[in-house]
């Protein structure tokens, strides 16, 4: 469906693939890495890594490890590391991310706050 290099991850061992024919509408909680090629509504949390494809249409809000996105998000977007916004991306909402990649051509329209390593955080919170 994809490979490694495309999607900018480890996307090796894939639990779940919302099919281009499938449209999810609710909350979507997993452990594993997740590939849209379909629709989602609602919301998606995975402690593993979210791809969507250039076809997927998401209208959720994704908290995930990693993420790339080549389709249409309305909703924001939260990782613990790195967020991958492709050529053909259209994403509307907030992100939170360690690092942010942008292809040229992408559509980003939001707020944008990069997150610090996990020992400066951890100490944050304590604070």
């Amino acid at each position: 469906m994809f490979k490694k290099q495309e999607a900018g991850g480890d996307f090796k061992d894939v639990e779940t693939v919302i099919g281009p024919s499938v449209k999810v509408k609710g909350n979507f909680n997993s452990k594993g890495n997740i590939i849209v090629e379909g629709a989602m509504e609602g919301s998606l949390k995975t402690g593993g890594n979210v791809f969507a494809g250039d076809q997927s249409k998401i209208t959720a809000n994704i908290d995930a490890g990693e993420v790339c996105i080549n389709g249409d998000v309305n909703g924001n977007i939260k990782t613990k590391g790195y967020l991958k916004v492709g050529s053909t991306a259209k994403i509307t909402g907030d992100i939170e991310c360690k690092s942010l990649i942008v292809q040229e051509g992408a559509v980003l329209n939001g707020k944008c706050q990069m997150t610090t390593p996990d020992k400066e955080g951890s100490k944050n919170k304590e604070e």
